[in-house]
């Protein structure tokens, strides 16, 4: 081989050799790092998160990779998951808004006692609320990819609760401010905390009850720890609202193309199948229970119309907080209320 063939040919390997380069270095732009507190078998990273990632990943043509931190792997506790993500100590997080009590007010209107319906039909309502009165108070400082809410919230208890009189005394942990506050009305001693320390609470004796939808409580034994479960006839007693967030300046810096494919992943209708989803969840771990032989008490509209008479002070407290604030609560509970009725199945 001559002098010239060699140079050619050396030219052409080093040319392809840039090329592949090129193309792996094209084929993976971005990083994004997902932040969250369940472990990855739980419904919602298997199920929703997941779905979220692979589609960004596959509509982006590889160009956006989405690594997956489940169960606090990158560090810290769950009510810290929201600064992470306006930090950028995550680039994404999936996060219950109430782990900061107080700090997103307008969310709350989607927690107050019998408020809920259908889990889709409060998404919707939830999105569109946030994009009108939110995006740019409550969460002005991160960008928004999903607001949702989970399927009707259910109490787990030790002793069995069919009245609002069963609860006092009861150590309860709730699942937001507002079911804090019920509680407490109640009678109930309230015990804040994320949920994935619920089994050891509740194996302890550091509460006696609990507050959470049937999809999270087979990931963590429920069924195996009480024996009694309250629901609430064709009512939820509350719900709690989620977010998946994105650190504002990442979102930013992203070129137009790869903005397009977060935000056709992203919004209202994501948001929908979120909340269906998570609900759709609710009858195999409701099944677990049933299956355990466990006690499933189930209100009748009139038991439920009493508790929910009985929980009527925490709209009202609700609504003078909000006004200490600048915010016409009733004018959001109207609002929220009118939309879950339109988009209620």
């Amino acid at each position: 081989m001559n002098k010239f063939v060699k140079s050619l040919v050396g030219a052409s390997a080093a040319a392809l050799m840039f090329s592949a380069m090129s193309a792996a270095t094209f084929a993976q732009e971005v990083t994004l790092k997902l932040h969250q507190f369940l472990p990855p078998q739980a419904n919602v990273p298997k199920l929703v998160l997941d779905v979220w990632a692979d589609n960004v990943e596959k509509a982006s043509d590889g160009r956006i990779k989405v690594d997956r931190y489940p169960s606090m792997q990158l560090g810290g506790k769950p009510p810290e998951l929201m600064d992470q993500a306006i930090d950028g100590v995550a680039d994404v997080v999936w996060t219950v808004v109430g782990y900061t009590p107080g700090r997103f007010p307008r969310t709350e209107v989607f927690e107050l006692p019998f408020m809920m319906t259908d889990a889709g039909a409060v998404s919707r309502a939830y999105w569109q609320m946030f994009e009108k009165h939110m995006k740019d108070a409550d969460f002005k400082d991160v960008h928004i990819l999903g607001t949702w809410v989970h399927g009707p919230g259910i109490i787990h208890s030790k002793e069995p609760i069919r009245e609002v009189a069963d609860l006092n005394g009861v150590k309860v942990r709730g699942a937001s401010r507002m079911v804090t506050n019920l509680f407490e009305k109640f009678g109930a001693t309230s015990v804040g905390m994320p949920v994935p320390a619920v089994p050891e609470a509740l194996s302890k004796g550091v509460i006696d009850a609990t507050t959470i939808p049937w999809e999270v409580t087979a990931a963590l034994k429920v069924p195996e720890l009480v024996k009694n479960h309250t629901e609430f006839s064709n009512k939820a007693l509350y719900t709690v609202t989620f977010v998946l967030a994105m650190n504002k300046a990442k979102y930013e810096s992203l070129p137009d193309d790869l903005k397009k494919v977060i935000d056709e992943n992203s919004g209202e209708e994501f948001s929908v199948f979120a909340g269906e989803t998570q609900a759709g969840s609710d009858g195999p771990s409701r099944e677990m229970a049933v299956n355990a032989g466990n006690n499933i008490i189930t209100l009748s509209d009139e038991e439920v119309e009493k508790w929910r008479e009985a929980s009527q002070p925490v709209y009202d407290e609700w609504i003078a907080d909000m006004k200490s604030k600048d915010i016409d609560g009733e004018a959001l509970i109207k609002e929220a209320q009118e939309l879950i009725a339109k988009y209620s199945k």
